[in-house]
């Protein structure tokens, strides 16, 4: 591991991209602790002290790194940006003329990533003033009686919203230069560094909330056991053997060599649990501005979606993981344009005919190891939140499989592409 970080570090172009990605994580950590103007950030700082802070908002809060209750400049984070991205990929399929600009190659690509900026600021300027709304309520911080925004005239209220959305928009232009000059998928790893600065202060949290060393071990054991898994079952792949006939062009024989195609267990990575984490966070919000009298409907919501312990929150987790998991690998891997090019090339499975058998032995594998891949989703997502409630350890702690699975599958996404690119220049990589 140490020769492969030196070995990144001696080759020059490499070295530039790891050097641009670590500045601007830094850069990104930087403006999480610049409150947002109109914000006092002393009383921010006593109602964190002396109350508990709304666990509706825990698991925005560690996917914003922090940001979003201390109210900084970047208190949305990436969040606007992925629920964009779900709506564009939703339209995909509802719309064709989105679907023939995803086939279009570069340029229609180009398009439709403009049009999810668009939307991106959409979301950022109305989830702002949602936050900004709540924060002047108290709902962030219940029972404090310092204000957190002392100052609630319109200029000051705009100028907040304002600075919080543009502040998103910096963050998505910041993960877009990582993923076209650095290393690794600059949303992920935004959401990466997020989390990972809040992993101390969250495990110290299970430290203190666990009712005795026994339970503090079992803990340590369970996470160790679902990183374990992670790493496991993200490694697995399913590899269909190819075969390519050989050809004759003038002089010259082509073909005849045996490959394989690569099918991973989790196709989808950690997108459908960022997805569905989202999601589920819209009936909490939801919840938020029903004031002192809600009706009966919101009732029900807040006790049987909005509350992480209750059976329906987590049946829909499970459900909305594995709905996100085989749309995600459906829009990302097409096995009819897969049987065309094999097609187009001389290339056939072995015991398979060519052309639309082929797409259909595809489609067929494909799905089996889906929901083999969704059902591990689930459960990884789901064991840690079960055990702390077993155990008796505070589930206000938004730490869990999901970020398990999103520290772990990020990370190993990230060496897999630092490693690709060392062993284009002949040196070893970081994975023996």
């Amino acid at each position: 591991m140490f020769s492969g970080f030196v070995s990144a570090f001696r080759t020059p172009d490499l070295r530039k991209k790891l050097l641009l990605t670590l500045g601007i994580l830094a850069v990104y950590r930087l403006g999480v602790a610049i409150p947002t103007p109109g914000v006092n950030y002393e009383n921010v700082q006593l109602c964190a002290a002396s109350t508990n802070t709304n666990a509706a908002f825990d698991i925005l809060n560690l996917f914003a790194g922090g940001a979003l209750l201390h109210l900084s400049i970047f208190a949305l984070g990436i969040m606007p940006y992925i629920t964009a991205s779900i709506i564009v990929q939703l339209l995909r399929v509802l719309i064709p003329r989105f679907e023939t600009l995803y086939r279009e190659g570069q340029e229609g690509q180009a398009k439709l990533t403009q049009y999810t900026r668009y939307i991106t600021v959409g979301f950022a300027a109305l989830q702002s003033a949602s936050y900004v709304t709540l924060a002047r309520n108290g709902q962030f911080f219940p029972g404090c009686a310092y204000p957190v925004v002392p100052d609630e005239s319109w200029q000051t209220i705009t100028m907040m919203v304002l600075t919080m959305t543009a502040g998103t928009v910096f963050v998505m232009w910041l993960g877009e230069r990582i993923t076209e000059r650095g290393v690794g998928n600059g949303m992920s790893l935004l959401i990466f560094t997020s989390i990972a600065a809040s992993f101390p202060s969250n495990i110290s949290a299970i430290w203190r909330s666990s009712n005795g060393p026994m339970n503090t071990l079992l803990l340590a054991l369970l996470l160790l056991v679902v990183i374990a898994v992670v790493v496991f079952v993200e490694q697995s792949q399913r590899r269909i053997p190819v075969q390519y006939a050989k050809r004759v062009v003038g002089r010259r024989t082509l073909g005849g060599s045996s490959t394989y195609i690569p099918l991973k267990i989790n196709m989808a990575g950690v997108i459908p649990v960022i997805f569905a984490s989202s999601l589920l966070t819209l009936p909490v919000v939801i919840a938020q501005f029903s004031g002192n009298d809600p009706a009966d409907w919101v009732v029900w919501m807040q006790n049987n979606i909005a509350d992480p312990k209750a059976p329906g929150h987590m049946l829909l987790y499970i459900l909305l993981i594995i709905f996100f998991a085989y749309f995600y690998t459906a829009i990302t891997f097409n096995p009819d344009q897969v049987a065309d090019d094999m097609k187009k090339y001389g290339g056939f499975i072995p015991g398979i005919r060519p052309g639309k058998p082929t797409a259909d032995f595809l489609e067929y594998v494909l799905s089996r190891i889906t929901a083999a891949g969704s059902i591990y989703l689930a459960i990884v997502a789901l064991v840690p939140m079960v055990a702390f409630v077993m155990m008796g350890v505070s589930t206000n702690i938004p730490f869990g499989g999901t970020s398990i699975l999103i520290l772990v599958g990020v990370g190993l996404d990230t060496v897999k592409r630092i490693q690709s690119q060392l062993e284009q220049r002949h040196y070893e990589g970081f994975l023996k």
